[in-house]
């Protein structure tokens, strides 16, 4: 087997390992798991870490599982949180389940007839007829209260203020450890990988695997670290919050740019822990951006391996025809993208809405610039702005007697003026 931990250290994928993970990984094809909690029902990008771990995990020969916690996503999580969560109603969890299998689906084939083939499961499907008498008899009994308090997750809670933890969140660890023994007995299943805020709960794994087992059960752990930023600021938000990975949540067009403008430190680090380019690849582009930082050659190469990753080819390429649109010299490519499309690359544009009826003499472009929009500070600066040819209409030049009419929107809609090379603002004819 070739060695997943090295590939997986030099990205910046291993936070903690468990003693005997690496041998076990190069020794055979191993079956690993990795849970997703169905709190919504699509996933953003910071699932995206666990989604490329299970990737990695087949190409380098080993049989990956994704659970979807049907079951654990009734009691949440205690794990980095610092409030008890609000339960979630058994309809929306079960579209959340459905939704977040679609999303795998997308990644991983669970159809493959491949040895290591991928499966997917939910832990529903074997904690629903658990009662809680067997559930405290047959795991509850290998666990000491001791153990479970000794874990970070559940001693933040306990220490900070607030209300503490409910017997419910603190059963989660215990549920949590049971999904490994369950996945070991009908998957011989002897990996488990995460997050680094799930260590405490996946070791609980590990432990319930040998209590519950002969002596000779064998059961391993692994996390990465979480995703930050350069800055500090959380990872995976942008100003209209979370970037998901799929586009009735997050346009393709908004996912590419999300990545686009990520900072020239982050860039360096994202690219290997969210592409499968190989080391000599990325050391090449990392030197190449180094000696022409303004070319912003790592984050174009970033923004499309991941865009094609996530929504494909095709999909990739719209986005970068609409991110080139907006800088075109005409107004030709801005015209053949959709409505939404072309709302989302004005997005911070300054904008003003302007009456339908204004169009019917034709609208003056003096009251079009200052009065009727705000875009220049008065009717004045409008002239002088005007007879120094300094303004655009839809990126043509014009004079200041030219007027405004429906022949000039775009999509029936829209005008675009523009102030030197820069300074741009958009019209919406309502």
């Amino acid at each position: 087997m070739k060695n997943l931990v090295e590939e997986l250290q030099w990205r910046g994928l291993v936070h903690d390992i468990m003693p005997g993970t690496e041998e076990q990984l190069l020794k055979e094809m191993t079956t690993t798991y990795i849970g997703f909690d169905p709190t919504s029902d699509s996933l953003h990008i910071g699932s995206l870490v666990p989604i490329i771990l299970l990737v990695h995990l087949e190409k380098f020969g080993h049989k990956p599982i994704a659970l979807v916690g049907g079951a654990t996503g009734m009691i949440g999580d205690p794990s980095g949180k610092s409030d008890e969560r609000n339960l979630l109603d058994e309809a929306t969890l079960d579209k959340n389940v459905a939704g977040i299998k679609a999303v795998l689906s997308r990644f991983l084939d669970f159809n493959s007839t491949a040895a290591n083939a991928p499966i997917l499961v939910n832990n529903y499907d074997w904690m629903k007829d658990f009662s809680f008498i067997n559930f405290a008899r047959d795991v509850g009994k290998r666990i000491t209260v001791n153990y479970m308090m000794a874990k970070d997750s559940v001693k933040k809670r306990l220490s900070a203020e607030g209300e503490g933890m409910s017997f419910t969140e603190f059963t989660y660890q215990l549920i949590q450890g049971y999904d490994f023994h369950h996945l070991y007995k009908a998957h011989n299943c002897l990996l488990q990988m995460g997050g680094s805020d799930q260590w405490g709960n996946i070791t609980t794994g590990t432990e319930l695997v040998r209590r519950m087992n002969s002596e000779s059960a064998k059961a391993f752990a692994m996390t990465c670290p979480l995703i930050t930023k350069a800055d500090g600021s959380k990872f995976g938000k942008s100003e209209g919050g979370n970037v998901w990975l799929t586009a009735d949540k997050t346009s393709v067009y908004k996912f590419y740019q999300f990545w686009l403008n990520t900072t020239d430190v982050d860039a360096e680090k994202y690219i290997k822990i969210f592409t499968f380019l190989d080391k000599n690849t990325i050391d090449s582009l990392v030197a190449e951006h180094q000696t022409a930082p303004h070319l912003r050659v790592l984050q174009k190469r970033l923004a499309e391996e991941i865009t094609t990753f996530v929504h494909g080819k095709e999909e990739l390429e719209k986005a970068v025809f609409a991110s080139s649109a907006f800088f075109s010299p005409t107004m030709d490519d801005l015209k053949k993208l959709d409505v939404a499309t072309f709302l989302e690359v004005f997005d911070g544009v300054p904008q003003a809405e302007v009456s339908t009826d204004d169009l019917n003499e034709g609208l003056d472009m003096i009251a079009a610039l200052s009065a009727k929009t705000g875009f220049l500070a008065s009717n004045s600066d409008a002239r002088r702005e005007l007879q120094q040819n300094s303004i655009s209409l839809n990126k043509e030049k014009i004079a200041a007697d030219y007027k405004i009419t429906a022949s000039d929107l775009i999509h029936n809609q829209f005008v675009m003026l523009q102030k030197g090379k820069k300074n741009y603002y958009l019209i919406k004819m309502v």
